[in-house]
Order: structure tokens, then sequence, then C-alpha cells
């Protein structure tokens, strides 16, 4: 197993550099894409090698990870404060009502920096790790790859509160979701641009199955293809408890690609804020869908730019913050973190990590 990923890992390497991976995009003026060049080199791959394993056994990681990354990124800055386990002084954000029970994806992050302090100790922040796997996530899936900035450090507190205000949700219609991009200072193509990361994923019926049967006076959201309506109205009864699964996207679930759009064109969103991009009327945001939708290379382009733009948000950097040990709490309270059922890899899942990179 250990020489299969050490060549999928070169594979990889090489793939990205032909996809443009070192090409250069507007970073945040401390974070730098070469900042591990000396401290960490092998970084790239070993999340690359973590990933790709997962995703062996769980194709729907990749869209979790980029979910990740997003609802950090909304709350307080890309700074790792989503990855917080609640503590004696944490109140995490996992138990806001947007992530709660549906982030996944955290075991993976804490495999990624298990692996990484045993070859770099002390020296990659958790911040970073997460923004890496959003781009291993992309590439994997058939998307584009990039040069992910980097030097983020990692908060030293997390605000639930705030992550129940910013993030926006799947109910949200066109002008929330504007509002609540445009706080984060991304404008109506990230809005459009980062939406375009649900081309791969699932949702639970919890988050959708308004639009079913009771959206408007009763009926069905009119925006709704009506075949699509009959289909998910079998995966989600009207009476049952809104946890079975659905893909995100109807034609291509697994494959991050510019289906998306035009799923939106044939109202086949699956989120309420999905298909809003499409079907408000007059929106600005329609010409944008329609020309993501005839262009993938297009889409690409800008939803790499739009990622990166995301990953400047409210980053600590320099003596700001901290590196954390381990991601899912704060330095010195490792102890703590295995009585309170924390997610730390084991000695064997450390072992493995180590004999496969």
């Amino acid at each position: 197993m250990g020489c299969m990923r050490l060549v999928v890992v070169g594979v990889w390497c090489a793939l990205v550099l032909h996809a443009g991976f070192f090409s250069v995009s507007s970073y945040a003026d401390d974070l730098d894409p070469d900042f591990y060049s000396d401290s960490c080199p092998d970084l790239p791959g070993v999340v690359f090698g973590v990933i790709f394993q997962a995703a062996l056994s769980d194709p729907r990681i990749g869209a979790s990870l980029i979910r990740l990354h997003f609802h950090d990124c909304f709350v307080q800055g890309c700074d790792g404060s989503v990855l917080l386990n609640n503590s004696g002084t944490i109140v995490s954000e996992q138990d806001a009502l947007p992530n709660r029970n549906s982030i996944r994806g955290l075991d993976i992050v804490n495999d990624i920096k298990t692996a990484v302090e045993l070859l770099c100790p002390a020296t990659v922040s958790c911040a970073d790790i997460l923004a890496l796997a959003a781009q291993v996530a992309s590439f994997l899936g058939g998307g584009p790859s990039w040069s992910v900035p980097l030097g983020r450090r990692d908060s030293l507190t997390a605000n639930q509160s705030l992550a129940n205000q910013n993030l926006p949700a799947p109910f949200f219609n066109l002008t929330q979701l504007k509002d609540s991009f445009a706080v984060q200072g991304l404008d109506t193509t990230d809005l459009v641009t980062l939406s375009g990361a649900h081309t791969f994923g699932r949702a639970h019926c919890g988050t959708f199955v308004n639009r079913l049967y009771n959206f408007s006076d009763g009926n069905p959201d009119p925006t709704l293809n009506t075949t699509y309506l009959q289909q998910l109205q079998i995966i989600c009864p009207q009476n049952g408890d809104g946890s079975n699964l659905t893909n995100l996207d109807l034609t291509t679930h697994d494959q991050f690609d510019n289906n998306y759009y035009t799923n939106l064109q044939q109202l086949n969103g699956l989120l309420n804020s999905d298909q809003v991009l499409f079907s408000t009327p007059g929106a600005d945001t329609i010409d944008i869908v329609n020309s993501f939708s005839s262009d993938q290379d297009l889409f690409f382009d800008n939803f790499v730019a739009s990622m990166i733009k995301m990953g400047n948000i409210g980053v600590l950097t320099g003596n700001q913050g901290e590196i954390r040990s381990q991601c899912n709490f704060v330095n010195g309270n490792s102890s703590s973190s295995r009585l309170a059922g924390g997610n730390v890899a084991s000695e064997d899942t450390k072992q493995n990590l180590v004999s496969s990179i």
C-alpha cells in the first residue's frame, strides 16, 4: 500500500503541475504557496495520500472537506475554529444549527494532522490543512487544482453564535444569500461559483423537504421540475424523519463538473438556495449560471479564484493564534481531548500513516 501511495502521489504532483497548480492568483499579504517549502516540503503529498485513501471507501469525503473549509471560513475567518470540540473553554461551532449532525470529515483532518505532525512537528496549522484538503478534494473529483496560499495559524477560540448567524441556510432566497456572502467580502460571482461545489456530495431530506409538499399555500415549489419532484417525494416521504440522503447533483453525483448549472437550467436544483440562482426573476445570477453551464473551463477558472479569495478571509498569521498539535483542541488540552472522546488518531493509525506515506 505504501508503494502504491507513493506512485499515486507522484502522478498527482505531475498532473497538478500540468493543470496550473503553480499559477499565482491574489493572495492575502502574509500567505504564500511556498510557505512550507523548507519547513515541511512533503506536506502536499501527505494531505493527498490521506484523502486519496479515505475516498476509496467514502466517495462523499471530497464534498465534505470542501464544505468543512467553507464552514470554517464563514465564521471568524479561515482559522480552523470549526474543528474545535467542546471543552472547558470552547463552545464548539460543530453544535451550531447549520453544522449539527451534518459536517463530516473531522476524522480525516485529524488523520492528516497526525501524519503531518510525525514528519513536521509543530509546523503546519489545521487551518492550512483545511485549505489544502479542499484543493485535493476538488482535484480527486475531477475538478480544478490550484496553488494554495499557506501560512494561516489556528484560532484559540470558536464562535457558535456567529456560526448560527453567518452560515447561509439551504432555504435562503437570493437576497439572503447575497447578503450572507457580502458580509465575507464575496460578490455575486463568488456566490454562484462557490455554490457550484454542490456538483457533488449528498444532502439530508430535512434540508429541502419543504420544497416537496408545503412550499407555498400547501403546494410544492413551482420551480422544481415535476419529474424530479416525484423522484424526491419517494426518497423523502412527507412524514419521514428527514434523515434520508440524496445526491446534490442527480446526473454526475460523485464528479466535480459543471452539470450543477445545467441542472439549475432544467429546474433540477436540489436545495432552494441552489435553484434561486436561476429561477429568481430578473436576477443577475442567471447569466452567470448560463455561462458556467456552457463553459466548464470558465467555471473551473472562477472556482479557483473564488476558493483562493474565500481562503483569505480573516486569516491569522505571524504571531497570531497558534499551531495546534491536535486540530480539535487548543494546545494544552491534549489530555482532556482523550477524556472528552476527541477525534484523536490511534497509535495503530499513526503507524499505518507513517508506513504508507
